[in-house]
């Protein structure tokens, strides 16, 4: 099913997704970094990666909204969507949630409740990105219908079956 939302002909969700998600763990790990050195930048750092992620995490979540309605109903991919996208929401809940309880903080200290939404989100994050990676590479949502391993660059204008028939008109 190739993609509703695309951009030089490539779906904008996978694309957009790796701002959030990265910027989202790396919260983590500079929240891990401040818990062992004590060391309030990283808490600073950690704060500003998080609105960083929730607001790509918005904007990626349109292109996904698109593409999930285009999804056939009554498919495997229909309902894996939906669990993929509900817990992304929840993961961005979750970390809203931690941004909210620093917010007010002195040197946007993390509490335990903001660590823990921060953690909780994270784990959340990595069954959700995997449920997204089920959905490209087993599903084949968001796949141009004819790819195939010697497809045309997307910037030619030409169409991924063009490769398959010039090979068989060849052969």
């Amino acid at each position: 099913m190739e993609s509703k939302a695309k951009v030089m002909g490539h779906a904008i969700h996978p694309i957009l997704i790796v701002f959030p998600l990265g910027l989202l763990s790396a919260s983590v790990l500079f929240d891990i970094t401040y818990l062992i050195t004590d060391n309030r930048a990283f808490a600073l750092v950690s704060f500003w990666t998080i609105v960083g992620g929730l607001l790509g995490g918005l904007i990626a979540a349109v292109p996904g909204w698109i593409d999930w309605f285009a999804i056939a109903s009554d498919t495997r991919a229909k309902r894996v969507g939906l669990v993929h996208g509900v817990g992304n929401v929840v993961v961005l809940i979750l970390f809203a949630l931690s941004w909210l309880f620093r917010r007010d903080e002195a040197d946007y200290l993390p509490s335990l409740v903001a660590l823990g939404s921060s953690f909780a989100g994270f784990l959340l994050a990595a069954i959700t990105g995997w449920l997204g990676s089920e959905l490209v590479e087993r599903l084949g949502v968001a796949v141009d219908d004819h790819a195939n391993l010697n497809a045309p660059s997307s910037l030619s204008g030409r169409s991924a079956a063009d490769a398959q028939q010039i090979r068989h008109s060849v052969n």
